[in-house]
């Protein structure tokens, strides 16, 4: 049954401090303004971005795929984090124990970490790293305006966006992570994710199976909210601070 109010089960949970994954996906991004690939305002100059995030489109064509990525850059650049992002780091303070908290995020935009999250795995990379094609090198890179295309390492190697492109698999470190953080939860929140992408999506499964109370936050139903324990049927940004404020006053 859809909620709008966090059940009398969760604010227990939440006020013992139990150990807490969050995964977090494009929804909540998007109420920073952010388009999502998914959503109505999915088109990037006319085209589907899905279909710019693969290996095979930067090998056909790299000025468009660095371009779209440049734009991505200058998008995440001007957004803020909003109070979802905020009140996630708020739920990591709470936990101070190191095996207390995990967020892990399919967003690559950094908004996370500019809200204060710190105890994190981002399991699609991160618009702001390039990686070396040719040696697998990755470094930090804000750039948005390039000389060439693709541009080259010293190597003289093509770069490459450090995101994790459709059929490509996820980094192993990452995913053993976020698998060992949702199997040692008591309590996992999914917010703002289609539950459609996997190995991601199997994340709450994993959590459930080992024992933990699943929570979605989504204003859309998605697969998940049949069989999560508790949905809470609205925007990350509205629903997540009310989940600080009974640890607050604890």
């Amino acid at each position: 049954m859809d909620r709008r109010s966090p059940s009398e089960t969760l604010l227990r949970l939440l006020g013992e401090r139990s150990a807490l994954f969050v995964l977090t996906g494009a929804g909540v991004s998007a109420e920073s303004g952010l388009a999502t690939f998914r959503g109505p305002d999915g088109l990037w100059e006319g085209r589907d971005p899905a279909s710019l995030a693969t290996p095979e489109a930067f090998a056909r064509d790299p000025e468009t795929v660095w371009r779209f990525y440049a734009w991505r850059r200058r998008q995440a650049r001007r957004a803020s984090p909003n109070a979802g992002h905020l009140a996630i780091a708020a739920l990591e303070r709470a936990r101070p124990q190191t095996d207390g908290f995990l967020l892990a995020t399919q967003n690559v935009d950094g908004l996370h970490e500019r809200a204060g999250s710190t105890r994190m795995v981002r399991l699609h990379g991160s618009l702001w790293r390039s990686r070396c094609a040719a040696e697998g090198v990755e470094i930090d890179d804000d750039r948005d305006e390039f000389d060439e295309f693709p541009p080259r390492c010293a190597c003289g190697g093509p770069i490459r966006p450090g995101v994790v492109w459709f059929g490509e698999a996820l980094p192993e470190a990452a995913w053993a992570l976020a698998e060992r953080g949702a199997r040692a939860c008591a309590i996992a929140i999914v917010a703002g994710t289609s539950s459609l992408v996997y190995p991601a999506a199997a994340l709450p499964d994993i959590a459930k199976r080992a024992g933990a109370y699943v929570v979605e936050i989504n204003p859309e139903h998605t697969p998940l909210s049949d069989w999560a324990h508790e949905r809470l049927a609205g925007p990350a940004g509205e629903i997540l601070p009310s989940l600080v404020g009974p640890e607050a006053h604890r």
